[in-house]
């Protein structure tokens, strides 16, 4: 089990079905990536880079693209979500959509992508 495995193997019920839901999309649009940490959590790394992260917070669930960049790209589709600079809040009664985790990731691989070059 890779670390992000292990992070959600520690998150019960509907808070994991909803992070382990946001992975899943995340590995179907980069099935390259691979698990680890970026800044303290676990994630999904591309070219070594953070791709996206999702954890359970306190009070919320956090969508962490690692860019303001990424999120500024979607915020007309986040109206129903909590965001800040870095993250987007959801939770497991309101999850994002598939779609709108599809564009995140996307858009994340495709600034990793220009930076690598």
């Amino acid at each position: 089990m890779g670390e992000v495995g292990t992070y959600l193997s520690t998150v019960e019920g509907g808070d994991r079905d909803a992070l382990q839901r946001v992975y899943a999309v995340a590995r179907e649009v980069v099935p390259e990536a691979e698990e680890g940490t970026s800044y303290a959590m676990t994630a999904l790394l591309y070219r070594d880079k953070g791709l996206i992260a999702t954890v359970r917070a306190k009070k919320f669930l956090s969508l962490y693209p690692y860019s303001g960049a990424v999120i500024a790209s979607v915020l007309e589709a986040l109206s129903d979500f909590e965001t800040t600079s870095g993250s987007i809040h959801y939770s497991a009664d309101h999850q994002l959509p598939d779609a709108i985790v599809r564009r995140i990731v996307e858009a994340r691989r495709a600034e990793i992508d220009a930076t690598a070059r």
